[in-house]
């Protein structure tokens, strides 16, 4: 039996962020030591990103709102707002992302109507509230009430992953299953100034989004690209447990990324690999650039640097992680979605199809998942040259004295 991921669909809120005007803005927070503010312009400008999103209308540089809770505008101060306050505004703002990638996706699925959705997956580690998302999803896209219903919640960046592989589960347990995969960050909320060089790091990273997949096994025509769900596997390694975190504190979530979490990354991801592809005997003995896709979750520039280098991947197979660290940042659990997305909408070749993907987070817990880009071609942008992609004004290199403090950040 195969289970196919039929549509791909993302959503992001309407307020962007530009890299260097956000910049500007948290190095000049009072409080900040110089190292502080040398360290906010070494992250953000080290980053790989230009532009991301964000749930808070007040971050925008064009608008003075009255009675500011998150950002004042007039004297260009973060504001530092209670954890209340924080996921007050998940509950509003996420439910509504949540409910706009879950319509994209169902009305991009050929053959697929809101009446055949049998199970939906919400994913999410950034606020909680219930009746969840998935309840909100239910009612606004007007599903089945007997619509069975799952949360997949705190489990950080890699949680997408398992939440498709209990979607391919699903279908294989019942071919008729049609199974309704959303994931939505708003890690926005808790981004704080500090000169603590994690707070500094995740400040200068995560970012606002959603995205949807409708996945099943039913015999309809495809009219577009797809990808059949091959295989998945999950890895902890020896060490790290303490490296990569998400823990509540009383002004918003606070980010723990260690020391060591790029390192640990080097050291242990071809044994993280190792399980997942002995699944399929057709990848024994090759090289892992042989694998033409690879959708790895863009934690940071220096994660994809390391991942590509231990590969030896190439440049371009890292073009879809690397864009979307650059035009979205990091957006925790729904980052590898819009990766795969971008794979997705490149010109289909007449050679490997393979899709190999990870995604990293707390544990350290690393997801891995094959996949193959099935159906028909999407040719309506052709790949980005990878040099281009290298030279991003958002990705100049680390003050060699500055350095050594982002890289045990995980800069």
């Amino acid at each position: 039996m195969t289970v196919i991921l039929r549509s791909l669909e993302t959503a992001v809120p309407d307020t962007i962020l530009v890299q260097s005007q956000v910049r500007d803005a948290f190095a000049a927070q009072p409080g900040l030591t110089r190292l502080g503010q040398r360290l906010v312009g070494a992250a953000f400008d080290s980053s790989g990103i230009e532009t991301r999103y964000t749930v808070i209308e007040e971050l925008t540089l064009d608008k003075v709102f009255d009675a500011p809770v998150f950002f004042d505008r007039e004297e260009m101060l973060v504001l530092s707002p209670s954890t209340k306050t924080r996921n007050e505004l998940y509950a509003e703002a996420g439910a509504k992302l949540f409910v706009q990638a879950g319509r994209k996706a169902l009305e991009a699925a050929r053959g697929i109507e809101a009446s055949d959705i049998t199970h939906v997956i919400t994913v999410s580690c950034t606020g909680f509230f219930a009746p969840g998302p998935d309840y909100k999803v239910v009612r606004a896209l007007d599903l089945n009430p007997s619509v069975q219903r799952y949360h997949l919640g705190f489990m950080g960046c890699y949680a997408a992953l398992p939440a498709l592989r209990s979607a391919k589960a699903f279908c294989e347990a019942d071919p008729d299953a049609v199974v309704l995969v959303i994931s939505a960050e708003l890690c926005s909320l808790h981004v704080r100034s500090s000169n603590n060089p994690d707070t500094i790091v995740g400040s200068s990273l995560f970012a606002d989004g959603a995205a949807a997949a409708i996945v099943s096994a039913r015999d309809i025509p495809l009219d577009g690209p797809a990808l059949s769900l091959d295989h998945f596997e999950t890895v902890l390694t020896p060490v790290g447990e303490e490296s990569m975190a998400w823990n509540i504190g009383d002004e918003g979530f606070e980010m723990v990324l260690g020391t060591y979490v790029p390192h640990i990354i080097d050291d242990h991801i071809v044994g993280a690999l190792e399980p997942l592809l002995a699944r399929d005997a057709s990848l024994q003995g090759l090289d892992y650039s042989d694998i033409e896709h690879w959708a790895i979750h863009p934690g940071g520039r220096s994660i994809l640097d390391k991942v590509e280098a231990k590969l030896g991947l190439s440049q371009e197979q890292l073009v879809p992680a690397r864009e979307t660290l650059r035009n979205y940042g990091n957006m925790s659990s729904a980052t590898v979605m819009f990766v795969l997305k971008n794979i997705l909408g490149q010109p289909v070749s007449d050679g490997n199809n393979r899709i190999c993907s990870m995604a990293f987070g707390p544990g350290l817990t690393v997801e891995t998942a094959l996949l193959t880009r099935i159906g028909a071609g999407s040719s309506a942008a052709a790949a980005t040259d990878a040099a281009a992609t290298d030279t991003a004004v958002s990705d100049a290199p680390v003050p060699e004295d500055l350095a050594p403090v982002l890289a045990e950040a995980g800069a």
